[in-house]
């Protein structure tokens, strides 16, 4: 294949589905990745670099390091139907392969759209501050991210008042066996993490999140909680809202983009979406970067003709939630179930699998 025969595509937005994908096509396509965003920012990380702010020197990789050929745009998109993709700034793209990977929204500091490294990082010490200063914090949403924030907080500040409520009657809904939720709760009760469960609130506190102020909630059954700061810990939603025509009747009633067995959006054959936005798995930063990778193989069988194009298998439940650095537990197929708190750590807990992206990121 000849230099100018490379086709080219487009992947939008640079999660951990959309670098892969960008990143493994490099040398066989004309990449252009797009993000809002300078850089990507490993939140696997996010809750470890609130507690610990030097992580904020590691957790964000540039993506100018990531292709070598390609190149990176840092432009918004505002439409995007099939054919068509255009940006804040009027640049229209019209790609031979589109990769939709806008990922989700998530309540900061598990997540920072700040559009520059700077200011992330400036919004991220501030957090921090706010957090450092408190005697009491609130913990809103006792699913993974909640509960791996009260065990970062308790191991960092042991001293600090952690409250982690939800409306659910117990921790960590999802498809995963009572000896795990019965572990986690454990650890917790011995880092001191009160556990306010069946919890339903009547509304959010009037203070914003991850800002230092008074804070305080009325649960249904008329129970005052207070604290000096609290945190949001659920509310994910797909990024899909710049979807126009056959692309925005690909959605299901969520959000979330239809995709075949192939990560084809439905109707399309050149169009993919992957990752969060994508109905083929669960919401997970592996099971996105696992998509990436299978996509990334599919185009480049297409585009070189080596090779066969592979399914998606949606996978099996897994999950990995360390409560700091040595604590946590976990459900791993591969290590025959349910993993606790050795496992976790080795795994996860102590280098918050960085050194599984770091390397991509030096083109």
């Amino acid at each position: 294949m000849s230099e100018n025969a490379r086709p080219s595509v487009v992947v939008v937005g640079g999660g951990y589905a959309g670098f892969k994908v960008a990143k493994l096509l490099d040398d066989v396509a004309d990449v252009t990745l797009v993000d809002k965003t300078d850089t990507f920012m490993h939140n696997v990380a996010a809750w470890r670099a609130l507690v610990e702010p030097e992580w904020l020197e590691r957790i964000f990789l540039p993506y100018r390091r990531l292709l070598a050929r390609g190149r990176f745009v840092q432009d918004s998109v505002v439409e995007a139907d099939g054919r068509r993709v255009r940006l804040a700034s009027g640049q229209v793209l019209e790609p031979d392969y589109l990769v939709l990977a806008t990922g989700s929204s998530y309540p900061f500091p598990a997540k920072i759209d700040e559009p520059d490294v700077g200011s992330a990082r400036a919004r991220a010490r501030a957090a921090h501050e706010a957090l450092a200063g408190s005697e009491r914090v609130l913990l809103l949403g006792a699913g993974p991210a909640g509960l791996e924030l009260a065990g970062e907080i308790k191991t960092t500040f042991p001293g600090k008042h952690v409250i982690l409520a939800d409306a659910a009657s117990d921790i960590l809904q999802g498809p995963f066996d009572d000896e795990l939720r019965v572990e986690l709760r454990k650890q917790l009760a011995d880092l001191g993490v009160e556990l306010r469960l069946g919890a339903a609130l009547r509304g959010l506190p009037s203070v914003p999140p991850a800002v230092a102020g008074p804070v305080s909630v009325v649960t249904e059954a008329g129970e005052e909680l207070t604290a000096d700061v609290w945190f949001r810990c659920f509310g994910v939603v797909p990024r899909t809202d710049y979807l126009r025509g056959s692309l925005a009747a690909a959605r299901d009633e969520r959000g979330y983009v239809r995709v075949d067995e192939r990560l084809r959006v439905a109707g399309h054959e050149r169009v993919f979406a992957v990752g969060d936005i994508a109905d083929a798995d669960r919401k997970m930063a592996g099971f996105a970067g696992a998509q990436g990778e299978l996509l990334a193989a599919n185009l480049r069988a297409l585009i070189t003709g080596e090779g066969e194009q592979q399914d998606y298998e949606r996978r099996p439940p897994v999950i990995l939630v360390p409560l700091g650095p040595e604590g946590g537990a976990g459900y791993l197929p591969d290590y025959g179930g349910f993993v606790g708190r050795e496992v976790t750590s080795q795994i996860k807990g102590q280098a918050m699998l960085l050194d599984m992206y770091t390397g991509h990121f030096d083109a």
